[in-house]
């Protein structure tokens, strides 16, 4: 699944929560795809996941696709205690 996703490569975050009346819209940039993974899993709120995208090169994950990526067995970085 993740063949082609460079783990190390800089990745931008971006993020985007509407509500009736706001669209919020943020924007992160990292070092490393697995940084921002990590960032979108851990510090975000898990609600918001469906509203996001990581670009990292040519390669754009969203939603649930973040969430497999921090789980898949590979993924580099130490993942939080549940």
């Amino acid at each position: 699944m993740n063949s082609d996703l460079d783990w190390s490569a800089p990745a931008e975050l971006f993020s985007s929560v509407s509500t009736l009346k706001t669209r919020n819209e943020r924007y992160f940039r990292f070092h490393s795809a697995a940084e921002a993974i990590r960032f979108a899993i851990e510090d975000m709120p898990g609600a918001a996941l469906r509203g996001m995208a990581i670009e990292c090169g040519d390669n754009r994950f969203e939603g649930d696709h973040i969430r497999a990526l921090y789980d898949a067995q590979d993924y580099p970085l130490a993942r939080k205690t549940r």
